[in-house]
C-alpha cells in the first residue's frame, strides 16, 4: 500500500476526510474561521481555494467577522525625532496587536476604512487602497496634486446596493485670480472615484460647504450614505448634517435636535463631532476649556438620529466629562467609550446608567501612545476581511516613482536603531548561553571536588550551594519576524531593559556562590590537612615515647 507521502496531491485531496463531506457543511466550518488561517487553507486543494475566494463566501464572512478597534497615529516629529506612522488594532477582548500592519508606510496618512479595506494618502501623486489582513494593495492616481493638509479631505465608503466602493475628495475652491492654487476654507466640489473605473468625477455641491467643519468634526460613511458637518448659523447648534448618497449621489440637509444646550459658566465654544455608533449617524458634543481648547469641561453628550426621514433624535449618552480628558469621543462599541488622557494613554470605559445620564465605569488601560500626539489619532471600528483587490483590473494601479517605505533615507537612522536592539537581543541570548554553559561546567568541577570532603556536614553544606550556581533564566524565544507597532517596540525594550537587569543580577550571584564554595572547599580541605598535620605528630610522638 502506498504511503501518504507518495500519493499523487489529487489522490490525497480525493481521499481527506473533510472533503467528503457536503460543501455547504465545509463552508459553514470556514465562516467560523478567521482570515489568517482561511489564508493558508486556500493553499491546501483547488475545492477549498474555489470556497474561500467565492465572492457570496467573501461577503457572508464579513457579516460575521469579529468588530475591533483600529487606531492610526500618522507620521510626526517629536523634539526632532521623526515618529513613522503606525496603527494598533484592539480586539473586542481589549487586547492591543504587537506587529505593525504591513501595508501602511511611515509616511502614509489614512483617510478611511470600510470592510477590511484602508485608504491611505501617500506623499507620491498616489491613493493606496490596501486590505490590511490579505497585504492586496492598489495605487491611484489622486484627482489634484499634494496639497497642504489634503489628506483630511479623502474619505471612503460602500454602497450595499450596488457593491461598489468609492472614494471621496473635497475640493477646495480656487482661490481668486490663480488657476491652481486652492484653499482650505471653502469647497463647491466632491471628486468620486468607483473603484475600478478609469477617472474621477466631479460633483457639484449644493452651495460652497465649510472644510474647517469636516477638518475639525470628522466625516462618516453609513450605510452607502456619507455624512458630515456644515455650518447653519440659523439653527439652535449652528450647524447640520450633510449627507451624500454613494449610489445617487446626491445631496441632502439633516437639522440637528432643536434642543438648546445649557452651557457652563466660564465654559469656552462648544465643539462637535460626527461619529457612527451601531450603524447610526451619532453626533457628540462639548464645551472646550476657554484658556486649553484640547480640554474639555461639563458634559460630553451624544446624539443619535433614530429616524432619518422624520429628521428625530434622541440623547443616547450624558456623560459627566472630567477636565483630565483630551477631546474625543474616539469611539464606543458596545457601552465602551475609549478616551485619551493628558498622561498620554489610553483608556477604555464602560457606559453605565438609566434615562441616559451615564457614567464612566471600570477604567481600564489600553496602551501608552506616547509620543505620538493624541489630537492626531484616528480611529474606526473594523474587521479583517477576505475582500479581493485583485479583481479591480481597470483601477489606475501603479507603484509610484519614488522609493516607499523605510528605504527612505529620512528613515535610515530609525531603522538602525531598530538593528542596534535587535544585536542587543542576540548579544544577550548568546551571553546568558555562555554564562550557563559556565555555570554548569563549575557545578561539574566542585561535585568532582566534593568526595575529597571528609566531613559530612561540610559537604552536605556545599552541596547544597552547588545547586545554587546554575541560573534560571527565561527561556529564549525566538525574536518574531514582522516589524512590531509602536507600543509592542517600546515593551520590547522595556523587556529587553528588564532581561539585562535581571542577567546580570542572577550572574552577580551565581559568581558570589562559586566564590563562597570554593572557599568552603579550601577551608575543609586546609582543617583535613592540619588534622592530617597533627594526626601524623601525634603517631610520632607515641611512637618515641614507646621506644
Amino acid at each position: 500500500m502506498a504511503s501518504e507521502e507518495t500519493k499523487p496531491k489529487k489522490q490525497r485531496d480525493e481521499e481527506c476526510i473533510i472533503n467528503g463531506l457536503p460543501g455547504e457543511l465545509i463552508e459553514r466550518i470556514f465562516l467560523k474561521l478567521p482570515v489568517s488561517t482561511l489564508l493558508r487553507c486556500t493553499g491546501v486543494c483547488e475545492q477549498w481555494h474555489k470556497i474561500i475566494r467565492d465572492p457570496q463566501f467573501v461577503t457572508s464572512h464579513l457579516q460575521d467577522a469579529p468588530q475591533c478597534a483600529f487606531l492610526f497615529f500618522p507620521q510626526e516629529s517629536v523634539s526632532g525625532e521623526p515618529h513613522p506612522a503606525d496603527a494598533i488594532l484592539i480586539d473586542e477582548a481589549l487586547s492591543p496587536s504587537t506587529y505593525a500592519v504591513p501595508v501602511i508606510g511611515p509616511d502614509d496618512f489614512l483617510c478611511g476604512s470600510c470592510n477590511g479595506l484602508l485608504v491611505l494618502y501617500t506623499k507620491s501623486s498616489t491613493l493606496k487602497v490596501a486590505n490590511f489582513a490579505t497585504g492586496e494593495c492598489l495605487h491611484l492616481e489622486k484627482p489634484v496634486k499634494n496639497l497642504r493638509g489634503d489628506h483630511l479631505f479623502y474619505n471612503f465608503g460602500f454602497h450595499p446596493l450596488t457593491k461598489e466602493y468609492k472614494i471621496t475628495h473635497f475640493l477646495g475652491d480656487l482661490v481668486v485670480g490663480s488657476t491652481r492654487s486652492h484653499n482650505n476654507s471653502k469647497f463647491s466640489v466632491i471628486q468620486v472615484y468607483t473603484l475600478g473605473d478609469e477617472k474621477w468625477r466631479d460633483i457639484k455641491t449644493p452651495e460652497a460647504l465649510s472644510l474647517n467643519c469636516v477638518k475639525n468634526s470628522g466625516a462618516v460613511n453609513i450605510d452607502g450614505t456619507m455624512c458630515w458637518l456644515i455650518e447653519d448659523m440659523v439653527a439652535n447648534w449652528q450647524h447640520a448634517v450633510m449627507t451624500f448618497d454613494l449610489n445617487e449621489e446626491s445631496f441632502a440637509r439633516i437639522q440637528l435636535p432643536a434642543t438648546v444646550h445649557e452651557d457652563c459658566a466660564g465654559g469656552g465654544p462648544r465643539r462637535h463631532w460626527i461619529r457612527e455608533i451601531d450603524r447610526k449617524i451619532c453626533i457628540a458634543t462639548a464645551q472646550a476649556c476657554p484658556s486649553l481648547p484640547r480640554r474639555l469641561v461639563g458634559t460630553l453628550q451624544i446624539w443619535e438620529l433614530e429616524n432619518k426621514t422624520e429628521q428625530r433624535w434622541s440623547l443616547k449618552y450624558n456623560i459627566q466629562y472630567s477636565p483630565d480628558y483630551i477631546p474625543g469621543p474616539n469611539l464606543v462599541h458596545r457601552n465602551k467609550i475609549i478616551l485619551q488622557r493628558r498622561d498620554s494613554n489610553l483608556y477604555s470605559y464602560e457606559l453605565l446608567g438609566e434615562n441616559f445620564n451615564t457614567k464612566l465605569c471600570k477604567m481600564a488601560k489600553l496602551l501608552d501612545f506616547f509620543p505620538h500626539n493624541p489630537d492626531n489619532m484616528q480611529s474606526y471600528i473594523c474587521v479583517k476581511s477576505l475582500v479581493r483587490l485583485d479583481v479591480y483590473k481597470t483601477a489606475i494601479a501603479r507603484r509610484p516613482k519614488q522609493r516607499e517605505g523605510w528605504e527612505l533615507k529620512k528613515w535610515e537612522a530609525w531603522e538602525h536603531q531598530l538593528s542596534d536592539y535587535e544585536k542587543l537581543w542576540t548579544r544577550l541570548h548568546e551571553e546568558e548561553h555562555e554564562g550557563i554553559a559556565l555555570a554548569e561546567h563549575s557545578s561539574i568541577s566542585f561535585n568532582g571536588l566534593l568526595p575529597r570532603i571528609l566531613d559530612d556536614a561540610i559537604r552536605q553544606d556545599i552541596g547544597m550551594k552547588i545547586n545554587q550556581i546554575c541560573p534560571s533564566l527565561p527561556d529564549q524565544q525566538p525574536r518574531p519576524l514582522r516589524r512590531l507597532n509602536c507600543v509592542a517596540q517600546k515593551q520590547d525594550r522595556e523587556n529587553l531593559s528588564a532581561r539585562l537587569e535581571n542577567y546580570s543580577s542572577i550572574m552577580k550571584a551565581s559568581r558570589e556562590a562559586s566564590k563562597s564554595i570554593m572557599s568552603m572547599i579550601l577551608s575543609a580541605v586546609e582543617n583535613q590537612v592540619k588534622v592530617y598535620i597533627w594526626s601524623n605528630l601525634f603517631m610520632f610522638s607515641l611512637s618515641a615515647i614507646a621506644r
